[in-house]
């Protein structure tokens, strides 16, 4: 028996002959050769799809905002709210990597490569909408507070808006170095691999030079650490400053002191969701079933039922503190989100994001692939609509009756938002072709206690030493792993 895991514990890695040297093969496999046809396809049509974003960037700046559906009263719409649904999107990969690290979550290290690599594409598309929503790009300069010859100009360091370029842009530079840390050990093993001089060159620069001695992976492990403990208070400042956006105005409903953890559990909610979209892809383009399995998606799932809740109190908590407040406009601003002129999109909100996470609470769905990936699907809809309703629904009526508008997206906003979703496709289909999806290293060094084969040759001593002989890993670093994961298991 193994020691160290409940015997009732789900493998994490599947397959009955997976070895060290198998999980090397099956992931790397997918960083040579030809692409498949289904990854050329993905692949092309991302790209035409990020090719009309740029073409639609382009005529904005040329034309101006005017070409956008913004009006004299709804001057945010859906590029602020496609800013704040990215930035959301973006949330999950710092969780997954930092906080479950921190809490020795094994589960985590089939996605956390995938999911850190999500936020980093993420966080490039959410910037672009507040540079361009600027309308003069190229003054784009003056949000930084840098020392300068302009006399007391300085930014105003009260504003919410500018402290959304500190925390997104810590958010980003810290989230790069996770990924790239992580992938050192990696690229060293590719490097290892390598049939031609080219390929061998490219991928030893990409790793520093790794060779997998006891001291890399010491401060591999310290790194991580420090990394993860940076990154974890991000999870909730990146998010809450996001919120700040709206709740230190004077709008009705946006001022309001539950946005801060709203809208983190929001954003934790819509980012697990398309995290398990683009792994349920990944899996299937790739054939990583072993490695991405169905315990993991039902672990996501879990997460996604529980920050889904947590939403869903907040909506009802804002409806009654509304109610409770007895301030006319307040009251005003949610009956009109939920019986006005939007009242479509409230719905859309409300049963995407409320109702449909509600079935993970039966094991039989949370455990189906197609019901996951189609919720996933359901929780990015509505949580778009969620950043739509609260930015949308309280301005397009004011204080002014005369001036009460009816928001109409262009052609030029759609074309923005469906070209940033393929410019997300296109850098994330790339990566998953030049960089190993899941993370080597990390899988084999849950592989002993976490494997269906392992857990099987663990009832026989011998057996089990026949998996660590016929480790035939090309890599220095999966030594490494085996060794320091079995060090770190006597500890």
């Amino acid at each position: 028996m193994n020691p160290y895991e409940s015997p009732i514990r789900e493998a994490l890695i599947n397959g009955e002959d997976t070895t060290y040297g198998k999980i090397t093969d099956d992931i790397v496999r997918n960083t040579e050769g030809t692409p498949p046809k289904s990854w050329m396809i993905a692949f092309a049509l991302a790209s035409i799809t990020a090719l009309f974003g740029v073409f639609c960037l382009g005529y904005t700046v040329w034309k101006g905002i005017g070409v956008w559906g913004l009006n004299k009263t709804v001057d945010w719409a859906w590029d602020i709210t496609n800013f704040v649904w990215w930035i959301g999107i973006g949330h999950a990969g710092t969780l997954i990597s930092a906080v479950l690290l921190l809490f020795r979550q094994k589960w985590r290290t089939g996605i956390n490569r995938a999911a850190e690599a999500m936020t980093i594409f993420a966080v490039v598309c959410a910037g672009l909408f507040p540079v361009f929503h600027m309308g003069r790009v190229w003054m784009a300069f003056f949000i930084f507070p840098y020392p300068n010859t302009r006399g007391p100009l300085w930014v105003n360091f009260n504003s919410p808006l500018l402290w959304d370029v500190f925390a997104i842009s810590t958010y980003f530079t810290v989230s790069v170095l996770f990924w790239y840390s992580g992938l050192m050990p990696d690229f060293a093993t590719i490097r290892d691999r390598a049939k031609t001089a080219r390929r061998k060159m490219i991928y030893n620069v990409l790793s520093f030079g790794w060779i997998g001695s006891a001291k890399q992976w010491q401060r591999f492990e310290s790194l991580s650490l420090v990394l993860a403990g940076l990154s974890t208070p991000l999870v909730l400042s990146v998010h809450t400053i996001v919120s700040f956006d709206f709740a230190t105005s004077v709008v009705p409903g946006w001022h309001t002191t539950i946005f801060p953890p709203y809208f983190v559990a929001g954003a934790i909610f819509s980012g697990f969701a398309m995290v398990q979209t683009l792994m349920l892809i990944t899996r299937k383009l790739f054939s990583l079933q072993n490695y991405i399995t169905v315990a993991h998606l039902e672990s996501m799932n879990k997460v996604i039922v529980l920050t889904g809740s947590i939403v869903g109190v907040a909506y009802i908590t804002e409806l009654v503190i509304a109610w409770y407040s007895g301030y006319l406009y307040e009251q005003y601003a949610f009956y009109n989100r939920a019986l006005g002129p939007y009242k479509w999109a409230y719905i859309s909100m409300m049963t995407c994001n409320v109702i449909s996470p509600q079935v993970f609470w039966f094991k039989k769905i949370r455990r189906s692939v197609f019901y996951s990936f189609l919720l996933s699907i359901f929780v990015n809809i509505g949580m778009w609509f969620e950043r739509f309703v609260i930015i949308v629904t309280s301005l397009h009526r004011d204080f002014l009756p005369s001036s009460w508008n009816y928001f109409t997206p262009t052609w030029v906003d759609a074309g923005l938002y469906i070209g940033t979703i393929g410019i997300f496709f296109t850098l994330f289909l790339l990566f998953a072709r030049t960089f190993p999806v899941i993370a080597i290293a990390e899988v084999k060094s849950i592989f002993s206690t976490s494997a269906v084969s392992a857990k099987k040759k663990m009832a026989d001593p011998q057996d089990f030493s026949d998996v660590h002989s016929h480790s035939h890993d090309h890599g220095h670093g999966a030594h490494a792993v085996v060794h320091h994961d079995k060090n770190f298991n006597e500890q």
